[in-house]
Formats: C-alpha cells, sequence, structure tokens
C-alpha cells in the first residue's frame, strides 16, 4: 500500500476478479431479491474501536467488477480528495491512500488504521462475501463510508450496502451531462453549510429506483424542474447527497461527482471535504434530523367526555406559555347535544361558547379555563347560514409568567345588531389565574373593536402575535361571499343587506379606511389602551384625497383570510398564510382560480386581495350597473379602489407579489404574459414554479419558524437542523402542503420563492388516526411541535379533534465528542 502526495503517481493494482462485466440492469437497477444473497460467513476481523486515530487516513477504494483502464473519473476524484487531504486548518487534515485491491477489506490491521473509506468504485460485485463481511465489521466498530456516484451501482445483490448507500440508481437514469440546480436545505452541515442555497451545475444526475428520504438525512436535492430527468423521475423531493448513521458507524453519499470536471469545482471539493471531515471523525455533524424514526407523535387529549367539552372545543388555535402550558381556544361550535340556532329572529341566533382549555405537562390534565359567550355556532349550510365568527385568537403577554395577561380575538354574542345583521369583532385583554389555570372573565380590558357584516360568511382570520418590540399583530378576515362573482374575486357590489354589502372585499380588504382583511399592528399599553408603532402602512393622519381616509392600525392590507400568522423575534419578520376564493379553475375573462397563499412581509404594504394574487396576477374588474360583465384588468402596481362601496382612498399602495400560492392544479401556477402584463389564464399553458404543493380542498394553515435553542436541556426538541426553517401547512392533508421550507433572505420580502421544501407528512402523520386536519401549530419552550387536529366534522368538536405533541429522540450530534479523533474542537 503507498500513500499517495499530489505527485505521486504509484498504485496498487490487482487483477480483476469474477466476471470482468456484468449486464447493465444489474449494475442499474439492482433489486436486493434478484438472487438469492450468499451466505457472508463469519470474520474473525476484529477491528479497533473506532477504527482509525488522531493520525487521520482516509482510504479511497476504486476496485472495479469490470476489466479495463481506470476510469478518467476515478483518477479525477483521488486527486481531488488529495488535495482536500493537505489542504484547510491544520487540525483537520488527513492522509490519503488509494487501492483496487478488495483484500484491504479482510486486513484487520490494515483496515483498522483508515479513519473513513471512499467508494469510487464503479458497479458490480466489486467484493466477495469475506471482503464485504470485513466492511461490515469495519463500519460495526464506528468507521466512517463516503460512497461518491457510482458507488450506489456497487454490490447489487446486498441488502446491507444498499443499506450503507441508501438507494440504488434506476436503469433509466439520464445518461448525459446536464446543468441543474441544487437545492442545498442542510445549512448546518459541514458538507453543505458553505455551499449556495441554490446550486447551479453540471453532472449526471441518478434517478433512485426507491427514493430514500426519510430513511436518510437528505443535505441536498437536484431540481428537476432545471434539466431532464427523464421517466423513472423522482418528482419535487429528489434526493441527491444524504448521510445518515449506519450499523454502529457514520456513511455519506453523494449522487454528484460523475464527471471529472466536477472535481475541478472549488464547490463540490468544499462539499466531498465536509463528509470527509464527518465520517473521519474529525468534525461532528447531525444526519438524523429528517429520519422520520426519530420523531415520535403523541396525542395529548383523549376525546370529550358525552355533551362535554372537558378536554377540546372546536379548535381553534393554541399558544404554548414560557413554564410549558399550552393554551388552546375553541371557536365557538357545539357538540351535536347542543342545540344549533339559525333563525335570526331568535335572540339566541348563533350564540355559542368560545372556550378556552389550558394543558399542564406537569400533570398531563386539561383545565376548562373559561367560556366567552360568541356569535359562532349556526352550523353548517351555504353561506347565508353558516359563520365562521366566534373565538378566533389567542396570545399571550410578553410577561405573562409575572401578569397572567391572555389577549382573545373574538365576536361577542351580546354586540350582534340582529336588524342589520351586523357584529362587533374585538380584542381583549384577560387575566389568566396562574395557580388555577382559571380566567377571570370579570377582568376584560377591551383594547380594539370594529364592526363586521355577519349576513354572510365567511372567513374571519383571528390570529394574533407579538414582536420583539411589544407590538402585538391582529389578523382579521375579509368576511365576504365570493360566490356571488363566481368564485373569483368577490368584487360583486350589488349584494347587500340592508345597506352592507356582502361580496365586495373592495369594502373591506381593499378598503383603506376598513379593518377587515388586513393584518393590523398597534403596542397595547399596560391601562388597556394602545398606541400606534412607527412603520404601520398608514398613520390615520393621511391627507390624501381630503383626508380621513385611512387607518393607522393597519400593517398589511389585501389579505384575505389570514387565520394563523407568526412573527420571528429573532429577526421581527411577520409570516402569514390565507384563503383563497372557491374558483376551480383559472379563467381568461376573470382571472386566477383559488389561490391559497403564504408570505414573508419584512414591511408594511398591500398583499393585493381582490385586485391581485400570487404573483401579481390581476382579475378582472367588474362593476354597475351589470356586475356579469367584465371590465378591464386592475393594474396591481397602481390599483385604484373604485367600488362604491369603498370609504377610503381610490389610490392605493402597489401590490406585492406573494412568495407561496397554489391552486387545485398546482404550486404556484404562472401564465405567459402579454405585452400588457396580463397572463392568458390558459390552464394548458400553465406552469407550475413549486411542484411540491396543490391543493384541491385547501385552507391554508401558516406555522411557525424554528429557532433552535442551543443552550436547553429539552431531550425532545426538534434538532438544530430545523432552525430557521419556515413551517408552511394546510387543513387537509393530501396533496397540499405540510412543508418545512427555506427561504432566501435576499429575495424573500419581495416575493421570492422558497429555494428548498421538505416534506413533514411522516413526522406530522397525515390520516384518519394522525393529525390529518391541521388547525394550528406552534413549537413549545421545550422545542417540541405542539399541533391542533380539527376533528372530521366541521362547526364542532369529535372524537378526532385533539391536542397532539411531536418530538424528536434521536439525539445529538455524532461521532460523540469523546470519539472525536483530534478531540472536542
Amino acid at each position: 500500500m503507498h500513500l499517495r502526495g499530489l505527485s505521486t503517481r504509484r498504485r496498487i493494482r490487482v487483477t480483476a476478479v469474477a466476471c470482468a462485466t456484468l449486464v447493465a440492469g444489474l449494475l442499474s437497477a439492482p433489486a436486493a431479491d434478484a438472487r438469492p444473497a450468499p451466505e457472508p460467513p463469519l470474520t474473525t476481523m476484529s477491528i479497533k474501536s473506532p477504527p482509525g486515530g488522531p493520525n487521520v487516513r482516509v482510504l479511497i477504494f476504486h476496485g472495479s467488477a469490470a476489466a479495463g483502464d481506470e476510469s478518467p473519473v476515478v483518477n479525477a476524484g483521488i486527486e481531488a480528495i488529495e488535495r482536500i487531504g493537505l489542504s484547510g486548518p491544520a487540525d483537520q487534515r488527513f492522509e490519503v491512500e488509494a487501492t483496487d485491491d478488495a483484500s484491504v477489506f479482510t486486513s484487520e490491521t490494515r483496515l483498522e488504521g483508515y479513519n473513513a473509506v471512499v467508494f469510487l468504485t464503479g458497479g458490480g460485485d466489486v467484493l466477495d462475501p469475506e471482503q464485504e463481511a470485513g466492511l461490515e465489521a469495519y463500519m460495526e466498530a464506528g468507521g466512517g463510508f463516503v460512497g461518491v456516484h457510482d458507488a450506489a451501482r456497487a454490490e447489487p445483490y446486498s441488502d446491507w450496502f444498499t443499506g450503507l448507500i441508501g438507494a440504488r440508481p434506476a436503469a433509466s437514469s439520464p445518461t448525459a451531462v446536464q446543468r441543474a440546480t441544487v437545492e442545498v436545505g442542510d445549512r448546518r452541515h459541514p458538507a453543505t453549510g458553505g455551499l449556495p442555497l441554490e446550486w447551479k451545475r453540471p453532472d449526471l444526475w441518478p434517478n433512485w429506483v426507491k427514493n430514500p428520504s426519510g430513511e436518510v438525512h437528505t443535505v441536498a436535492r437536484v431540481r428537476e424542474s432545471t434539466y431532464r430527468p427523464g421517466t423513472s423521475a423522482n418528482g419535487a423531493d429528489h434526493p441527491v447527497s444524504w448521510c445518515r448513521d449506519y450499523d454502529g458507524g457514520r456513511s455519506f453519499y453523494t449522487g454528484m461527482g460523475g464527471t471529472v470536471s466536477s472535481y475541478d469545482e472549488t464547490d463540490f471539493r468544499t462539499h466531498l471535504r465536509g463528509a470527509l471531515l464527518w465520517t473521519s471523525r474529525l468534525v461532528q455533524a447531525d444526519c438524523k434530523a429528517t429520519i422520520t424514526g426519530n420523531y415520535k407523535a403523541e396525542r395529548l387529549t383523549p376525546a370529550n367526555q358525552p355533551g362535554q367539552n372537558d378536554q377540546i372545543g372546536e379548535p381553534h388555535g393554541l399558544v404554548t406559555a414560557p413554564d410549558g402550558r399550552v393554551l388552546y381556544i375553541g371557536r365557538g361550535g357545539a357538540d351535536s347535544s347542543r342545540p344549533v340556532i339559525t333563525d335570526w329572529n331568535n335572540p339566541d341566533v348563533g350564540k355559542g361558547k368560545g372556550q378556552i382549555h389550558v394543558y399542564d405537562p406537569a400533570t398531563k390534565k386539561v383545565t376548562l379555563a373559561g367560556e366567552l359567550t360568541v356569535f359562532g355556532n349556526k352550523g353548517g349550510g351555504d353561506e347565508l347560514v353558516k359563520v365562521e365568527e366566534g373565538l378566533l385568537g389567542i396570545e399571550l403577554d410578553p410577561r405573562f409568567e409575572q401578569n397572567g395577561w391572555v389577549y382573545l380575538h373574538y365576536t361577542p354574542h351580546s354586540g350582534v345588531d340582529r336588524d342589520t345583521r351586523t357584529a362587533e369583532r374585538r380584542v381583549s385583554r384577560f387575566t389568566l389565574d396562574l395557580a388555577t389555570n382559571r380566567i377571570d372573565l370579570g377582568s376584560e380590558k377591551v383594547l380594539l373593536k370594529w364592526p363586521v357584516q355577519v349576513h354572510s360568511c365567511c372567513h374571519a382570520g383571528g390570529g394574533l402575535a407579538w414582536d420583539s418590540k411589544g407590538n402585538l399583530y391582529i389578523a382579521t378576515g375579509d368576511n365576504n361571499s365570493s360566490g356571488f362573482s363566481g368564485g373569483y374575486s368577490g368584487n360583486n357590489p350589488q349584494p347587500n343587506y340592508k345597506g352592507v354589502s356582502f361580496a365586495d372585499a373592495r369594502r373591506t380588504a381593499g378598503n383603506t379606511h376598513n379593518l377587515n382583511g388586513k393584518i393590523l399592528r398597534i403596542h397595547p399599553e399596560p391601562d388597556g389602551t394602545y398606541t400606534l408603532p412607527a412603520g404601520n402602512l398608514f398613520t390615520g393622519r393621511e391627507t390624501d384625497e381630503g383626508g380621513g381616509k385611512t387607518r393607522g392600525e393597519i400593517y398589511v392590507m389585501g389579505v384575505r383570510n389570514p387565520a394563523r400568522i407568526f412573527v420571528d423575534r429573532t429577526t421581527d419578520i411577520l409570516y402569514a398564510g390565507w384563503v383563497g376564493p372557491d374558483a376551480g379553475e383559472p379563467s381568461p375573462v376573470w382571472g386566477p382560480a383559488k389561490y391559497d397563499t403564504f408570505a414573508v412581509i419584512t414591511q408594511a404594504g398591500n398583499r393585493g386581495w381582490p385586485y391581485c394574487m400570487g404573483n401579481k396576477q390581476p382579475y378582472r374588474d367588474r362593476n354597475l350597473p351589470d356586475p356579469s360583465q367584465p371590465l378591464g384588468w386592475y393594474d396591481c402596481d397602481h390599483p385604484k379602489n373604485e367600488s362604491p362601496n369603498n370609504d377610503g382612498l381610490v389610490n392605493l399602495p402597489p401590490v406585492t407579489g406573494n412568495n407561496i400560492w397554489y391552486s387545485p392544479q398546482g404550486g404556484a401556477p404562472d401564465y405567459p404574459r402579454d405585452a400588457s402584463g396580463i397572463p392568458s389564464y390558459r390552464q394548458d399553458q400553465a406552469t407550475y414554479r413549486l411542484p411540491w404543493l396543490k391543493g384541491g380542498g385547501q385552507a391554508a394553515m401558516n406555522g411557525p419558524v424554528y429557532r433552535y435553542d442551543a443552550a436547553g436541556a429539552s431531550t425532545a426538541r426538534w434538532p438544530a437542523y430545523w432552525d430557521g426553517k419556515w413551517f408552511v401547512g394546510d387543513f387537509y392533508d393530501a396533496d397540499q402542503p405540510r412543508n418545512a421550507v427555506v427561504m432566501d433572505p435576499r429575495t424573500q420580502g419581495s416575493g421570492g420563492l422558497p429555494v428548498h421544501s421538505e416534506s413533514l407528512k411522516k413526522i406530522v402523520p397525515v390520516g384518519n388516526d394522525g393529525i390529518k386536519n391541521l388547525m394550528d401549530w406552534k413549537f413549545g419552550p421545550d422545542g417540541a411541535l405542539y399541533v391542533l387536529d380539527y376533528g372530521r366534522g366541521f362547526f364542532t368538536s369529535d372524537a378526532k379533534s385533539a391536542l397532539w405533541r411531536v418530538t424528536y429522540r434521536g439525539g445529538g450530534p455524532t461521532p460523540a465528542a469523546d470519539r472525536l479523533a483530534r478531540g472536542a474542537q
């Protein structure tokens, strides 16, 4: 065995054994059961644990089952790894040896001297059973393995080697070099932390017989929309590099490195370097964070007792307290034993109980903390029967541990005017007795109230959130029907009940003088009043168009149903999601189909509804005298509110494009545009820019941005891999999103698309016996994810309505600190 320096060209060569060639099918798509696996002989090798030592050595194995000259790719790979080993900080350098002699795997005295083994081999049966057993013994002792590109075609009959690699290439993988975009989702692993978020490079891109996501920890994916993946494409989730702790050791594989030029790339060498540092025990890394089996989803609340809501109301929102308690609310729908009154002549029309429950993790018990009498219980039916008002949002004061203050966003039944069918929405502060978990309903301080029409349903909003400066964000819905505009923009000015329009969102969301269809921002004061922070969309004192046409509380206008909002207090960036209208498909006459939307909001602005949606895709105007006839397209850069129901400004702020939008047809539909910038809205011309999601039945449920607490002691907390990732989901769980996404800070505020997405559907489990109807989700101080499952009915709670907790149990980074080759860095 010869130590190879950069200038050394000596290499041990052996005669290829057994078959000189294997058929392409065996090399390309090896089924584990293609032939009976031979019984591996027992090895008498006893390799020290862990292999290698502080004089770090890396073995490159490049043997092949096929006779012939050595591949230029192998030469390039060896030279690149040699250069990596001689570069970088002194405490991260290592020696490199290369061989094509597989007998090294049956020599315990030689094999135990290597910290890591790299397979640059081509496909085929390159190890005999005894040699494979030696590699297996090496891994069991705590060795490290790096497989590069064609290494995934080696040992085609070995289940163990398939597990070591993680996946096998499909026979119909592309054979041409193509330039593609790699989404680098793991921003912490040493192999990827320093790479671009979107890494554009040429290579050979294997497809996988079985997608390994969930069984390995994927650090990078290739975006199939940027090249031609062929008939065996893996879709939106196409892993290309991954790692995991395997059989006692550490395994890293990359499908990249199929070309000689790959090894000349600085970024690719950086990628290989990080893989080698981890597998050779020079640094720690987390290769467990996205493996499904490392998470446990546990239902915390049992079903209610018959005729009671002792455990949970109609789930509508949750918040976690600093001491670990979880407070969650029920909107107001009654259980099946209680009456539902829909007759407006009855004084009790729509009367329900908005309930606040407290789950205490110390006792694992639930307390019904209080009930508000709300307008929110009219059952199901069409939009002129049902309502979505009630108890809509909850948040805790930043000093909750000292003062017990709880903020509730709700529609009191006492504020209903049955004659005009209007109501009052309010945000109030209450005091919770921290010892008994009971809310003092007499402690109410009404901060803010405003009128809403309740003749027609839906989409009341309701989310609340704080920033780090003590500003409270209030998400208010646009309570109008889109049914009178064919499910499109909801801009029909005609329908009204006693003079109050209920189908014209320009009266509400598009109105600068109306608090509905907005995200408000106020600064609550200790006496129960509030002040207005600087930087809102309006001051309320604008003199434009005669003055008196704006509200200073408005931070964001042009949103439809922002039921869930979140403020990342590390950055004070607002994240929001809202439900769209009801049109099932786009219309060249009227505009886009229903889009549910998520947005990263870095400053005050106009998000478009009901004029524009998605990436500034306009709707068609309709106006009197005949709203069934189209007028011109709205101008997203210079929108005007020319509705007869508008009492705010005519000239509105320009629309900011949104980051995520999806329809029944797919994620982020986009269309060719004419010279005026108007999309064609022809379904056969659509491009779906976010192929990892679509809708159908859809109801966007915005989630949190996870922040990892490095100083925390919780064993249940989600790992640091998720830090900074934004969780987006949907009430439904089929093709709809339940993902963690990575945004580009440079473009997120102006509507930039996510650069990477990770499915959460196996971690936050879907299905009837899982969390099928996601209503809200927040991380607690323990780093666990708390989730509300709405249940399987509507406007009620049922046996599936529950609070869940999703915890991580995969352990910390590897190798353990006391097994690092040169000690903790």
